[in-house]
């Protein structure tokens, strides 16, 4: 499966707290780059809520994964509706927690989702939500003398240079967008008399373009 062009997601940790009828609802927003990560930041705030009645939650990936849980409560009143509100904002690359402590008066399924809904839709809300452009990565062998050469389309298709080792060989690891791969191994290919050689690897990197 292709990955976006691009995403949105949110900046760093956030929280936000709704009490309806007695019940407080605790949203927890966390970036997070892999499923494994995600279940790692759920075990955290389970341990560190253990005394809340539920743990309802729902995360996402830009490869189009997800999963939700309604952790105890009645079916779709809560997974699904935290799940909603993220698509609302578009995020992807999150975990969104909503801990609730059942304050002893039942809301009823359609309050109680709207709960669920309304305090995942504030958290994020209140989030710093960041557009990220996909990079994919590259690595870069030539001779000193093509140094220039190599300098000048890096420059010309504006890639991002992570890394630079000066060995026998020099040798640089770039970030580039995968909309200029062709054009710039086809054009540093040609000015180099095929001397430098491009290797395409599987790595690839999401990287901030602005915050909204």
């Amino acid at each position: 499966m292709s990955l976006p062009q691009k995403i949105k997601t949110i900046k760093q940790y956030s929280e936000y707290k709704l009490k309806e009828k007695g019940s407080l609802f605790l949203c927890i927003c966390e970036p997070v780059q892999t499923e494994e990560e995600a279940i790692s930041f759920l075990a955290k705030i389970r341990k560190q809520y253990y005394d809340a009645t539920h743990h309802c939650y729902s995360y996402k990936f830009q490869n189009g994964s997800f999963k939700y849980s309604d952790d105890g409560e009645p079916s779709g009143t809560a997974g699904i509706r935290i799940y909603n509100a993220q698509n609302h904002f578009d995020v992807t690359n999150i975990v969104t927690v909503v801990v609730r402590y059942f304050g002893g008066t039942k809301l009823g399924i359609g309050p109680l989702g709207k709960a669920y809904y309304d305090s995942a839709i504030d958290c994020l809300n209140n989030s710093v939500i960041e557009q990220k452009e996909l990079f994919h990565k590259i690595e870069l062998s030539y001779d000193f003398a093509l140094s220039k050469t190599v300098h000048h389309f890096v420059s010309k298709f504006k890639l991002i240079i992570s890394k630079n080792d000066f060995d026998i060989r020099p040798k640089m690891v770039c970030l580039i967008r995968p909309s200029s791969e062709k054009d710039f191994s086809s054009e540093l290919i040609v000015a180099s008399q095929n001397k430098v050689v491009i290797t395409q690897t599987e790595e690839f990197s999401y990287i901030i373009l602005d915050s909204i």
